[in-house]
C-alpha cells in the first residue's frame, strides 16, 4: 500500500484508522473477517503504514508508533510530535519519513520533509527537516526517496545521507499532479488528480 493509506494487512490481521481510532480485524478467514476491537487514537488520524512488527499511524499532530508483536493486542510505543500539519509516513530500518503539508484540513502549517531516527521507537527524535512545495504521499526504495508534490509535480531523491536529503534530488517530474507513491523494484506506481500513472 501508499503512504497515504487507511488500512493495512500484517500477520493474518487489518488495520484501519478513522477519524479518531485503530480498528483491528482477524482475517485469517478471509471469507469470514471479524472485528477484534478499536482503540482511540485521539482526533486528526489520517495514514497506517506497517513495517516489521510496527504500525505508524499519521494524525494531524504526530506520529504514532505502536508494536504489533502481538498482532491483535496492538501497544502504543510513543507519539513524535509535530506541528499541526497533514501527515503520511513510510519507514526503512530506523528511520520513518514524515512529509508535512499545508491543505484544507490542515490549517496553519508548513510543507516539510522530516527525518526521524526511530532506532529506539520508544524515544523517536528528529534528525532533519527539509523545505518542499506541496508534499503529499512517499515512498522509499533502496537508497531512493520518492516524494510527491501535489500540482508540482513528484521528486526522487537520494537518501544515503540522511541530512543531506534536500540537496540530493535526483529528478523532478513537474508535468504530473502527484497524490501517492508506491515503488517497485523496476517502476513506480504514481496516483494524482489526472489518474494512475
Amino acid at each position: 500500500g501508499g503512504s497515504m493509506g487507511r488500512f493495512s494487512l500484517l500477520k493474518e490481521h487489518l488495520y484501519t484508522v478513522g477519524m479518531m481510532e485503530l480498528s483491528l480485524f482477524d482475517v485469517k478467514a478471509p471469507a469470514n473477517p471479524t472485528f477484534v476491537k478499536a482503540i482511540n487514537l485521539g482526533w486528526g488520524v489520517e495514514t497506517i503504514f506497517p513495517y516489521e512488527n510496527k504500525l505508524f499511524i499519521g494524525t494531524n499532530t504526530g506520529m504514532h508508533i505502536f508494536s504489533a508483536t502481538d498482532a491483535a493486542n496492538p501497544v502504543k510505543l510513543s507519539t513524535y510530535s509535530h506541528v499541526f500539519a497533514c501527515d503520511p509516513v513510510v519507514v526503512q530500518g530506523k528511520y520513518a519519513f514524515v512529509t508535512l503539508r499545508t491543505g484544507n484540513f490542515c490549517r496553519q502549517a508548513v510543507n516539510q520533509l522530516e527525518v526521524v531516527d526511530i532506532e529506539d521507537p520508544t524515544k523517536p527524535k528528529q534528525v532533519a527537516v527539509f523545505p518542499m512545495q506541496s508534499p503529499h504521499g512517499l515512498s522509499v526504495s533502496g537508497n531512493n526517496l520518492f516524494l510527491c508534490e501535489g500540482e508540482y509535480g513528484i521528486k526522487s531523491f537520494n537518501i544515503t545521507n540522511k541530512t543531506e536529503i534536500g540537496k540530493n534530488m535526483l529528478q523532478h517530474i513537474n508535468n504530473i499532479k502527484s497524490y501517492d507513491v508506491i515503488a517497485g523494484p523496476k517502476s513506480l506506481i504514481v496516483t494524482g488528480a489526472d489518474g494512475v500513472y
